[in-house]
């Protein structure tokens, strides 16, 4: 699939099976909605990795940053983290200019943000020309359900364009290969289901093997990675919770019934609810997070 489709909005050609799940998807490519529902999940999913890193927005210091810096937040969502990392450095009397960018705008979260913060619509695989040898860091989380090999090469190509000489990029990702979420019948048959359908799309599974050896052919310096695993259960203080994994699967319904892999939105929804259930009752689920911080020489 090429690359553009990354910012292509589904139009009319949209399948029956698609509309049927009542859910906004932007762009063929990626796998998650983009919607309220969604919206909340996304933050939810925030505060579950700053958890995870010790509590940290970035694993670079913050000693790192002066006033007029200029950051980008790539895939931002609603902009929790840039509203976050900005306030953080305020309050030590760093003013950081920081750009989000995203496929959509439906998730962007505007009302209240200062006016250092900017939202735009763009793909990652298609940076502006002008914001060449522009950004001082570069923050990019959880687009690994949205990337083939094609996408990942273009995108680490325009974050190290964009970055500054000796400005840092910082990629939080999922090890798609490595969690155990298959902890019963249900469970297992999710994960049957989403690794079909990232197999269709061309989804990049091994991306901790993958994004260090991409950032150093591209041209990136002291490549350094930290792996969580996150455990999934029921209390949302011990890893990654449960409901929150399901709503993952229930975003990815749109695709899935859309490829075939499943009949209806109802079977699919009660594969959901018992893996939930699977999961809760279960001590051996897990997902795999992991930061990977690169340096432009």
């Amino acid at each position: 699939m090429d690359a553009t489709v990354l910012l292509t909005p589904l139009l009319s050609t949209m399948s029956q099976q698609r509309q049927d799940s009542q859910r906004y998807y932007a762009s063929e490519q990626y796998l998650l909605p983009a919607d309220t529902v969604e919206t909340a999940r996304l933050n939810t999913q925030h505060q579950v990795f700053v958890r995870a890193f010790g509590g940290g927005l970035s694993l670079i210091p913050m000693t790192n940053f002066k006033t007029g810096d200029r950051v980008l937040e790539s895939a931002a969502g609603t902009g929790i983290w840039a509203l976050e990392f900005y306030q953080k450095h305020k309050e030590n009397g760093i003013i950081l200019d920081i750009e989000c960018i995203d496929i959509s705008d439906r998730q962007f979260q505007r009302l209240g943000c200062p006016l250092d913060i900017h939202f735009s619509l763009h793909s990652v695989t298609d940076l502006p020309a002008e914001w060449t040898d522009t950004f001082a860091y570069i923050h990019q989380r959880l687009l690994s359900i949205a990337m083939n090999e094609t996408l990942w090469q273009r995108a680490i190509s325009e974050l190290f364009r964009t970055l500054s000489s000796g400005g840092w990029v910082e990629l939080v990702e999922l090890d798609l290969k490595n969690g155990k979420v298959d902890v019963g019948p249900y469970s297992s048959k999710i994960r049957s289901l989403t690794f079909a359908i990232f197999a269709a799309k061309g989804i990049v599974v091994d991306l901790q093997g993958y994004l260090p050896l991409l950032l150093k052919q591209v041209g990136f310096v002291d490549i350094q990675c930290e792996t969580r695993v996150l455990p999934v259960g029921r209390s949302p203080d011990i890893g990654y919770p449960s409901e929150e994994l399901g709503g993952v699967c229930r975003g990815m319904m749109g695709p899935i019934l859309d490829h075939g892999l499943i009949e209806t939105k109802e079977e699919y929804e009660n594969i959901v609810r018992e893996s939930v259930r699977e999961w809760n009752e279960s001590n051996k689920a897990s997902i795999v997070g992991f930061t990977i911080i690169a340096r432009k020489p």
